[in-house]
């Protein structure tokens, strides 16, 4: 169950031959609007997280392995 905080309208002008095949096949545009965002925003997050996580590579790379070894254990520790 999803809750939503609250709403907005959007509004898209496409061709008058789309709407009608839109009404033929009663499509619920609201729904396929819905799933269509929601999936490019997971796309485009997942994308957002790939790219971080190349750069947090690039960091990583630059520290000496037995100093990654030593911060683990020291972290281990702590707990």
């Amino acid at each position: 169950m999803v809750c939503h905080m609250g709403s907005v309208t959007i509004s898209v002008r496409i061709p008058r031959e789309l709407k009608e095949k839109i009404d033929r096949y009663g499509v619920k545009i609201s729904e396929v609007v819905r799933k269509a965002l929601e999936e490019e925003v997971r796309r485009r997050e997942l994308e957002e997280a790939a790219e971080a996580a190349e750069e947090l590579g690039k960091i990583f790379s630059r520290i000496p392995d037995d100093e990654i070894v030593r911060i683990i254990k020291e972290y281990r520790g702590a707990r």
